[in-house]
């Protein structure tokens, strides 16, 4: 009586075994990188800041301002010029200002190195004035 081989139990039992070595790395990998990214994450600190003024046209108007998802404010504007300065806090930013009465919205990039920025509301909307 001789002793026959299962080869084919053998082979299906070490590409299992081979699979889970497989998933464990795979787990331990992204484990590790978003641990990594975590820790990249809290060590950032920006220190640029926006200065935001509303020069003309915002008088009695109800203006909402938003830095990325942020609501910064959401008033109704009794005097001009009305100033804001918002520090930085994301790689990139972006501000929006909602014209709460026609809900017309109006989007203009920030720059990474901080700046004052100006605005004016003309008939057709609101406008970025020239940096100086």
């Amino acid at each position: 009586m001789t002793h026959r081989l299962n080869t084919n139990k053998q082979f299906m039992l070490g590409n299992g075994i081979l699979a889970f070595a497989v998933i464990f790395v795979v787990v331990i990998f992204v484990y590790m990188s978003m641990r990594l990214q975590q820790k990249n994450q809290e060590e950032r600190h920006f220190i640029e800041s926006y200065t935001i003024s509303l020069v003309k046209g915002f008088t009695g108007d109800s203006i909402t301002l938003f830095v990325n998802d942020s609501l910064i404010v959401n008033k109704t504007i009794s005097e001009e010029p009305y100033t804001v300065e918002v520090g930085r806090f994301a790689e990139q930013s972006a501000l929006l200002i909602v014209d709460n009465n026609t809900e017309l919205v109006s989007t203009f990039d920030l720059n990474e190195k901080g700046g004052t920025y100006q605005f004016e509301k003309e008939s057709d909307g609101i406008k970025q004035l020239a940096k100086q």
